[in-house]
């Protein structure tokens, strides 16, 4: 039966939901309170001629972005040009660099150089996480997590043991690898993940797979190329997108959404996907049909919010590649700062994006662009004058690295962006950048349901809820939602 479905935000899992809804024939709206698609990954245009994109850098798991584009008859390639990174990204120690390269078996022997044997125990971990990733991405994510006895299955119930479910990530990678800067390059993946390493189930290691073996790559024009092809998509399928629309509040009549508000206005749904952030879209409802309780939100683990400085330069900086870690510090003092003392940290670890690069058309004619990121803490004291101290550490630090002097006085276009603006931009709890931890509490059915308990046609779907943070992640979550409408018969 065709339906009238709206869909509050244009995230990727709301792009994702909104094309599989739209594919079964029924009529999709989709409301972005901003004037374009994307949610968190938005672009930022400067007058100078600087295109920066806002959010997401890393694309990895090709083959599940992939999957999506198949879904609907299309490949990547269709609306955009892939460029495979080499090396994948750069690491910056206190005392050397380390590159990681394209291709697998030069990783192998750049581990093999690092630490006597590594070269083998890469391959072994690799093998691992290769089966953990086949059965995670296809099978364990696309479940709606309702209850555990979707999980009961033959092929899980042989696989339980080789997901390390039960094991931490820290002491996992800790059984392949003794070196300590060996170990800083594995277990980084999973700091955006929510939580220390020690936290995270092993399961995970699978994202060291999707990244560090299946490749890191860029989509030539910025990661919202994604963006707009999904967006055509949906588009293609029927779906109809409505900008500069805010969701005020959400009606109840009879024990079902009736109708939202939306810029003042009343209209009426048949059914509701909140890609919008989850505790936020419950503040919209009467506190009766609301899922969670403010104390249950208060108790969650959330990943870490973010400091990102979106800069333009006037000149190239020399010695800089695409992806570039700053780890020059201990790990575990910025991590502790991040989910234990909560507070800035006294030695910050951080990420510096130059996709200028790769792709000339983000940045005027001998110019660079430069986008900074340093994990933080949720909920912290956020101003002006701590934003400009952390710049200026950042930028001293690419200074030691590239031997360019004063790169403050070069800076033709700057931006910052952190917790204030992650609340006020997208409701965010917290502030948070990345939606909520993948700790082995909040996994699977434990975390946050897709559907609302009290309201028959109110769903969830993002990186608060099943399967949890990360583009690839969410675009599975909007089709998982999708999936629950499509089989509702009345």
């Amino acid at each position: 039966m065709k339906k009238r479905i709206a869909i509050i935000g244009s995230g990727f899992s709301g792009l994702s939901a909104a094309a599989y809804t739209a594919k079964e024939g029924h009529e999709v709206h989709v409301f972005e309170k901003h004037n374009q698609p994307g949610g968190r990954a938005r672009q930022l245009k400067t007058e100078e001629g600087y295109v920066f994109d806002m959010g997401p850098s890393w694309y990895w798991m090709p083959d599940v972005i992939q999957d999506f584009f198949e879904d609907f008859g299309y490949t990547t390639s269709s609306f955009f040009e892939l460029i495979s990174l080499n090396p994948q990204f750069e690491m910056i120690f206190s005392d050397e660099k380390i590159d990681v390269p394209e291709n697998f078996e030069a990783l192998k022997a750049t581990f093999e150089k690092i630490e006597k044997g590594a070269g083998f125990q890469l391959e072994k971990f690799m093998k691992s996480a290769k089966f953990k990733y086949e059965v995670g991405m296809k099978d364990f994510v696309h479940k709606p997590c309702a209850n555990w006895s979707e999980f009961i299955s033959l092929k899980i119930a042989k696989s339980a043991l080789k997901l390390d479910l039960l094991s931490n990530f820290r002491a996992y990678v800790a059984r392949y690898f003794k070196d300590k800067k060996l170990r800083a390059l594995m277990e980084f993946p999973v700091i955006f993940l929510g939580a220390s390493p020690e936290k995270i189930p092993a399961l995970y290691s699978l994202m060291n797979y999707g990244g560090y073996v299946l490749g890191t790559y860029y989509p030539k024009g910025g990661f919202y190329q994604l963006v707009l092809a999904m967006k055509k998509v949906a588009e293609e399928q029927g779906a109809n997108f409505h900008f500069n629309s805010n969701v005020e509040k959400i009606n109840v009549k009879d024990k079902s959404v009736s109708s939202l508000v939306i810029n003042g206005e009343i209209y009426e749904f048949d059914e509701v996907i909140a890609s919008s952030d989850y505790h936020h879209t419950e503040t919209l409802l009467n506190a009766e049909y609301r899922n969670y309780t403010a104390d249950y939100w208060e108790e969650r683990t959330f990943a870490p919010s973010s400091l990102i400085f979106y800069l333009g330069f006037n000149e190239t900086i020399p010695h800089l590649k695409h992806h570039t870690l700053f780890f020059e510090h201990e790990l575990d003092l910025h991590i502790d700062s991040i989910y234990e003392k909560k507070r800035w940290p006294e030695k910050p670890l951080f990420y510096a994006c130059c996709p200028s690069k790769t792709d000339h058309s983000v940045a005027p004619e001998g110019k660079e662009n430069l986008f900074l990121l340093m994990p933080i803490a949720t909920g912290i004291d956020d101003n002006e004058f701590v934003r400009q101290k952390y710049l200026m550490e950042m930028l001293s630090r690419i200074e030691k690295h590239t031997g360019v002097v004063d790169l403050q006085s070069k800076i033709d276009f700057k931006r910052s962006y952190c917790v204030k603006d992650f609340v006020s931009d997208y409701n965010a709890y917290g502030g948070n950048a990345y939606g909520l931890a993948n700790t082995l509490n909040q996994t699977a059915v434990l975390k946050p349901k897709i559907r609302n308990k009290k309201l028959k046609n109110l769903f969830y779907t993002g990186q608060l809820t099943v399967p949890g943070p990360g583009v690839p992640p969410s675009i599975i979550s909007g089709k998982i939602v999708a999936n629950e409408i499509n089989k509702i018969k009345k």
